[in-house]
C-alpha cells in the first residue's frame, strides 16, 4: 500500500487555514489564525509541517477514462514549532492529525525540529546557539511523555494548573543538543523511524527547503 510522499517543510501564509484545523482537531484549538500568523513572521519561530503529497485523478470534461488527468493534493497531517530563546529551543507544538497518529510520525516531526535547533545559525539580532531544549507536558499523556524521553528528555519539574483543565505541566529538558552523543542519537533515530515509515507505505521525500528563521 503507497501512502503517498512524506515531506516535512516550513508552511506558507495560505496554508493557515489548514494549521488552524488541524491545531482543533489534534490540539482542542490551541492557537489562533491570527497566532499562526505571528508564528510565520516571527524570526524567532522555527514551524515545520508534515504534508501527504500524492496525485489523484481528476476527470477530463467528458468524465471518460482516457481523460483523466493528474492532480496533486498536499494534505497537511502534522505540525510542529519550537521558540529560540537565548541558547534554548522551547517546543510549543506538536501535533499529528488523530487518522495518522501511532505510526511513527510524531518521531519524524520531533526529529526534524531537534535537527534544525541544533543546526540553527546564529544572527546579528540573536549570537547564541541553541544547546537545550524544553517543552511543557501533560503527565496523564504517557505516549507523549514516552516520545520525548526516548530523545533524553529528563523530568525538571512541574507548573502548577497549568492546563486549562488545572493539570500541572511536567517541565522537560534535554541539555545536550550539540553534543556527540545526541547527534547519534538523532541520526539513529532518523534511519529506524524512516525505515518503519516506508515499510508502511511512504514515500520519503528528500526535498529541503528553508525555515522560517534567517
Amino acid at each position: 500500500m503507497t501512502m503517498g510522499q512524506l515531506c516535512c517543510h516550513p508552511p506558507t501564509a495560505d496554508q493557515i487555514p489548514a494549521l488552524v484545523d488541524l491545531d482543533l482537531r489534534a490540539l482542542g484549538g490551541l492557537w489562533s489564525a491570527d497566532g499562526y500568523g505571528r508564528e510565520l513572521e516571527s524570526p524567532n519561530s522555527c514551524m515545520l509541517v508534515l504534508t501527504q503529497h500524492h496525485k489523484r485523478l481528476r476527470p477530463g470534461i467528458l468524465s471518460r477514462p482516457p481523460m483523466a488527468k493528474p492532480d496533486v493534493d498536499d494534505s497537511i497531517i502534522g505540525l510542529g514549532c519550537y521558540w529560540a530563546i537565548l541558547d534554548e529551543a522551547h517546543l510549543t507544538v506538536l501535533a499529528i492529525d488523530p487518522h495518522y497518529q501511532r505510526r511513527g510520525l510524531g518521531q519524524w516531526l520531533l526529529i526534524h525540529l531537534l535537527e534544525d535547533a541544533c543546526h540553527r545559525r546564529p544572527t546579528q539580532a540573536d549570537d547564541h546557539q541553541l544547546t537545550r531544549a524544553t517543552l511543557e507536558v501533560r503527565p496523564s499523556n504517557s505516549r507523549a511523555v514516552a516520545l520525548y524521553t526516548g530523545f533524553g528528555f529528563e523530568p525538571l519539574g512541574h507548573r502548577r494548573h497549568y492546563y486549562p483543565d488545572g493539570e500541572d505541566a511536567l517541565i522537560l529538558w534535554q541539555n545536550s543538543l550539540k553534543t556527540r552523543e545526541f547527534q547519534e542519537l538523532l541520526a539513529f533515530k532518523r534511519s529506524t523511524v524512516k525505515q518503519r515509515l516506508n515499510a508502511q507505505g511512504w514515500q520519503i521525500s528528500a526535498q529541503k527547503q528553508a525555515v522560517n528563521h534567517p
